[in-house]
This record gives structure tokens, sequence and C-alpha cells, in this order.
């Protein structure tokens, strides 16, 4: 080779050698408090290479580990053949958390060794920063409430969120009826409980939501969830006295598997309705997608698929005239996970973030090329950065390790990213066909 030529290969910088690359172990930390548990996965490489995921909020590590055996000296950059492989072993809710953790982690480890960021597996980019909609906390008094919104629009944030539900009736005599099922009713679907509102509480919601609108105004929008487990035609009631004050859309009003409800739910109020957190792959959305029953399809990308299945429910709302917003309550690396996923949506509205109030949540991780917190006046700016952009905090992991709690079973594992040589072997024949 002559001395001009190997001059210029010296000059070409490869990320990695993506062909060889292989997946050679699964190690998870489960990061929480306040009530909050987060599995973040990193997947180890033949290279060095690193691929993080996110086990979504709530749910077990052990939906991730069980699929180690079967990434093992596998090639991440296959990132469709891999899904299609572990995808039987997901479902909805946080049944889909295993593989949907992991296929973060494998686009992860694609967008490092290709020299990309993730977005350009999901098609590329639609804008270059991600409109955020903040949750609050509830509060009982509305102004207080109010004040609460407000303090989120003094921070930047365009779009708010918070919960209109039964408990402000239920504050009043005669504003709830079978009220004492109320508190029992968390895994009772919403048909079966009994529970319904009188106009009086009715009422009282409708004071509670106008005190609110009062002090934030309507030029922000601002969506509603968590109403309460009652029947579809308590819900109707509900939405029609509460649809002039201008909603961005009614959220799980109802149980998103009874789709005839949900059309008579979509032609019954005049304000948007949205649903699809718990829902897994394409194929769950198609039900409500094709009876057009709802204005907003709300996926959580650690339920929904990852990255590249939410960007393909995206494609598909899109062509139905139905809006995406993405649900997500998570740590700093499901949060960047959607927002990849948003950027390649045409019909994307906002993402949701429950931890803005959190001061060590932006901790957990360093922003390849960009200083300070992900969130900045209310957009995550997404860099070009490779993979997801992220960079582990270890210290901050191992400091704030979910610790076993009154309402969750013992955490697994306990430590931060320990050996599970355990789930190394394959035990099982997958195959669905003979």
């Amino acid at each position: 080779m002559s001395e001009q030529k190997a001059t210029a290969v010296d000059k070409v910088r490869t990320c990695s050698s993506p062909s060889d690359l292989r997946i050679t172990d699964m190690r998870i930390a489960v990061v929480g408090g306040g009530g909050w548990r987060w599995p973040i996965i990193k997947l180890e490489t033949n290279q060095g290479l690193l691929g993080l995921g996110e086990v979504r909020d709530g749910a077990s590590a052990r939906y991730a580990l069980m699929l180690k055996s079967r990434l093992l000296n596998e090639n991440p950059c296959d990132i469709d053949r891999l899904f299609q492989k572990i995808k039987q072993f997901g479902g909805h809710g946080r049944l889909g958390g295993g593989v949907c953790g992991i296929e973060m982690a494998l686009c992860d480890l694609a967008g490092k060794a290709y020299g990309v960021p993730a977005y350009m597996f999901a098609g590329g980019k639609y804008r270059d920063k991600v409109k955020v909609y903040s949750d609050t906390p509830s509060l009982k008094d509305p102004e207080e409430m109010g004040k609460a919104l407000k303090g989120r629009m003094d921070r930047g944030f365009e779009f708010l969120k918070m919960d209109i539900g039964l408990w402000i009736a239920a504050e009043f005599e005669n504003g709830v009826i079978n009220k004492t099922v109320a508190n029992e009713s968390a895994t009772l679907m919403h048909p079966f409980t009994g529970i319904q509102v009188t106009d009086y509480g009715i009422s009282k919601m409708q004071e509670y939501v106008g005190a609110v609108r009062q002090i934030i105004g309507y030029e922000i929008p601002l969506a509603s969830d968590h109403f309460g487990h009652m029947g579809v035609e308590n819900a109707i009631r509900i939405g029609k006295a509460l649809d002039q004050f201008t909603l961005a859309w009614y959220e799980d009003m109802i149980p998103w598997q009874f789709v005839d409800q949900w059309q008579a739910l979509k032609a019954g109020v005049d304000t948007p309705v949205c649903t699809g957190e718990d829902i897994y792959l394409k194929e769950g959305f198609e039900p409500l997608v094709e009876a057009r029953a709802i204005s907003v399809a709300h996926p959580d990308l650690a339920t929904s698929g990852g990255i590249i299945e939410t960007k393909r429910i995206a494609d598909y709302c899109r062509d139905a005239g139905i809006g995406i917003a993405l649900h997500q309550a998570g740590s700093p690396v499901v949060a960047m996970a959607n927002a990849h996923s948003a950027m390649a949506m045409e019909n994307f509205i906002a993402l949701e973030m429950h931890s803005v109030d959190n001061p060590w949540w932006n901790d957990l991780v360093d922003i390849v090329g960009q200083d300070g917190d992900i969130i900045k006046n209310g957009y995550v700016e997404v860099t070009d950065a490779p993979g997801l952009g992220l960079e582990l905090n270890e210290e901050a992991i191992k400091e704030h390790l979910a610790k076993d709690s009154e309402r969750r079973a013992a955490v697994y594992p306990k430590g931060a990213f320990e050996d599970t040589s355990d789930w190394d072997q394959l035990d099982a024949h997958d195959r669905t066909w003979s």
C-alpha cells in the first residue's frame, strides 16, 4: 500500500466492526424511590460497547433476565430479527417491559456501532427537539392545584396534565354512589364496580376544573387522567360536564379493551379521548384504530414494543388521522428512548414526564455532548450522538438503588449490575409451531 493510501486509511474512524459485534452479558440495576422502581438494563459486548435499556416502571427485572439466554452471542445490530425472536415473551401492561427494554438497548448498541443516533433506525427525524408534557401530583385544593400547574408554566412547560377523578366528588356527601367500593376497585375493571358520580358530585368536579382553568388560562393545553373506575355511561356524563373547559384529552376513562365502549365515549363527548399506555405492539392498537374509537393514541414505549415498533404504531395512527402522545414514567434511559422515537413521528404531540420534581433524576445519566438537565424549557433536545446519546452515572445509580417496599415484592437484583450468569442457559423450547 502506498504511503498516500495508508495515510487516507488511517484517517478513517470506525465506531466498531458492526458485523463482528456480539452480546456477551446482561446486567441490571433497579433504581427507585418514592414508590417508583426502574430496572435499568446494560447489554455488554465483545467490543466494549454498552447498550442501555429499561424495563417499564413497576415491572420485574426478571422480565428482561429471562431473555438473556436468547440474546447471548447474537449481533445486536440485527434489531428486527432479535425483536421477532423475543416478542412472544411480552404482553400488555408491565408484561411488555422485558422485550421493550431489550429493544431499546439493541437500538442503543446498533447506533453506537454505526455511529448514528437511535432515531435513525426509526426512519430519521421530523423535528430537532421533543415537546414534554408535565404530569403534576394531585392536590385537593383546586387553587393550590392551579398554582402548581402555573409553576410548571413558569418553568417553560407548554403542555400540562392533571388528575380529575371521583376523589373530587367523594369529598362531598352524596357525591359518589357506592363510594365504599372505590377504595377496593383498583383490581376491578370499570364496568364491574357499580360506582357512579351524582349530578352534585359532577358539579363539584366542574368547580374544581373551573378554578384551575381560571388560574392557568386557556393558552396552554391541559390534559386529564385518572377519572376512577366507573362505567362508560358515567364517563360520558362527566365528559359532557367538563367539555366546556376544552381539555386536551380525557385519558383512560374506561379500559382500552372495550372498543365499542370507546366508540360510544368518543361519540358522546366533544373533548378528544385517549388511551393506550398498556397496549402491547401495533396489533394491540388495531381494533381501536380501525374502529376510529380514539382521538389520541397513548403508547408507553416500555410496553408498546420499543423504539421502532412504537414508530410503526405512530405511522399506522397517522394514516387514520390519529395523533400520538407518549406515556412515560421512568428513568432518563427510557425517557431518552421515547424522545428518539418521537423524533421520527410526524403525528407526535407530546411526551409525558413524571419526574420533573425529582432532585436526583437527571443525575443518573450524562448526556453526550450536552450539559445540564435533560429537559430544558419544556423540551428534550436530542443530539446526534450515537445510540441513545447517554452514559450512565454509576455512582448515582448505586446511591439510588430501589429498596424493598410494602407495596412491592422484594427488589431483585439487590445491587447494581450484579452477576446474572444464572440466566445464561436456555432451558425452554420456544418455537410456537410444529
